[in-house]
Formats: C-alpha cells, sequence, structure tokens
C-alpha cells in the first residue's frame, strides 16, 4: 500500500520497504508461546505490522511517536484502531496499556534510541519474555559479543545476563527508506528461565556501568569507589579488565560489595 508519509531524520525513521524481510521478522518470533500481548515499537508505515498481525491478530498492539505515521496506521490497518497508540515508549508505563501481564516487544527500532529501547526492556525484564528487532549492526553485535572482544560492554553484560541472545540475519540499506549508511541485523532475546541473580540486581547494573565506563583501567581501579572486598574473590580479579569478565565474574564481584 502506497503512503505519503515522509521518514524524519530527527526520530532516527528508516522505513522497511521489503516485504520479504518484515515476514523474516515477524517469523523470528517464537509460535508456540501463548501470547496476550505483542507491542511493535514504530510501526512506521505498517511493512511489519501486516505480518505481525496476520501472525498474531488478537495480540498485536503499536506505538508510535508520530503522529503522522498514527494517522495512517489507523487507516491502513482499520481493524486495530483501537491498538494503536501514540506515544513514546521511553516513557511508557506497561501497566497503561497490559495491566500486570507480559508483552512481547518487536519493531525496526531508530537507530538514535536502540540502546535506549534495550535499557528500557532491560527495566520491564520481569514482563518482557521476548524481543525481536531491528538494530544497526554495530549495536546488535555488542548485544551478542562475548567475552573478550573489543565490543564487548554494558549491553553485553546486562542483556546477556537476564537473555538469551542471538543475531537472527543482516539486513543491507537498500530494503528502507531513506536507506541508512549502515547495514543492520535482527537481534532475538528469549528471556533466560532463570533470569533473577544471585546478587542485589540494582548493584549488579551500578557494578557493570562503573566498570565499563573506565574500561582501560583494572577492576581494582574503576571499582574503587565500592569498597569491594577483594579477599573475598578469586585471586588474579582485581586484575582485569571488564571486557575480559562473564556475567558470573560480575555476579560474583557484586556479592562482595560491603553492604551499606
Amino acid at each position: 500500500m502506497p503512503s505519503n508519509v515522509r521518514p524524519k531524520k530527527a526520530l532516527g525513521q528508516h522505513f522497511l520497504a521489503d516485504a520479504n524481510i518484515a515476514a523474516k521478522v515477524a517469523s523470528c518470533l517464537a509460535s508456540d508461546k501463548d501470547r496476550k500481548y505483542i507491542l511493535e515499537i514504530g510501526p512506521g508505515t505498517g511493512m511489519l505490522t501486516r505480518f505481525l498481525i496476520e501472525r498474531f491478530p488478537d495480540a498485536w498492539y503499536g506505538m508510535e511517536i508520530d503522529r503522522e505515521s498514527v494517522l495512517f496506521l489507523k487507516t491502513r490497518f482499520p481493524g486495530h484502531t483501537g491498538r494503536i497508540f501514540e506515544g513514546d515508549f521511553l516513557k511508557l508505563d506497561p501497566d497503561t496499556l497490559f495491566g500486570d501481564h507480559e508483552f512481547t516487544v518487536v519493531g525496526n527500532f531508530p537507530y538514535n534510541i536502540s540502546s535506549q529501547i534495550l535499557f528500557k526492556v532491560l527495566s520491564f525484564r520481569e514482563r518482557v519474555p521476548e524481543l525481536a528487532g531491528m538494530f544497526q549492526k554495530e549495536v546488535a553485535e555488542r548485544v551478542v559479543s562475548k567475552p573478550g572482544s573489543k565490543v564487548y560492554g554494558i549491553l553485553s553484560v546486562l542483556c546477556q545476563a537476564f537473555y538469551e541472545v542471538s543475531i537472527c540475519f543482516h539486513i543491507p540499506p537498500h530494503v528502507f527508506v531513506p536507506a541508512p549508511k549502515v547495514m543492520s541485523s535482527v537481534v532475538k532475546m528469549t528471556r533466560k528461565e532463570q533470569y533473577t541473580l544471585a546478587c542485589d540486581e540494582r548493584l549488579f547494573f551500578t557494578v557493570v556501568k562503573t566498570a565499563f565506563n573506565q574500561r582501560r583501567k583494572t577492576l581494582r581501579n574503576s571499582l574503587k569507589s565500592l569498597g569491594l572486598q577483594w579477599d573475598k574473590l578469586p585471586s588474579g580479579l582485581a586484575g582485569e579488565r571488564p571486557e575480559r569478565l562473564t556475567v558470573s565474574d560480575f555476579e560474583q564481584i557484586t556479592l562482595a560489595v560491603p553492604s551499606s
């Protein structure tokens, strides 16, 4: 269906224009789950929306910050107008849409806020069992990278602490309007069965962010402000740099932070 909706640079919009790619993205979501709610972030002109509604007609909801797109989507999908919301996902209180129910997150995420979307999903991890989204390839690689990689960082540790993560496939620039200057990738995140940590999770976030904010320093120096009890940890850990640590290592470090 042709659209006169203009992609807006300020919103980081790159509309997907390839139906085959859209169908592949929709198929990344597991079909064996009893889904009550699926939230598509930034449906734009509805290329992906069409396939999500085909697969999950009773579960799909859309949140779009661009009013022009909202009006178009309500015209294109008249049977779902009550499920198309104008708003900013980064400011969403999920209770207002879904009560206390879980919801899956999917979308062609704006590059300029894609990391923020992941942090928001992590804050809702008890409510979000699955995510499938299009990201700039560089961000996708950070999410799935392993210890020792140059791109392993805060997103890697925090996402992998609570989710199984993988890249489904890569997407060339020419399937978007306008074409971005970079490759894109579809990331799949499935919440772990055991997604609670053996430490204070709020403090775990602090430890990870503090360590990587000075990633060139050893942990003894970068985490000095936390007053760690290094004698409670494996020898040699204090001399490591954060990019070499596993999620389990960061859990152990968090447990060694003295209680205030």
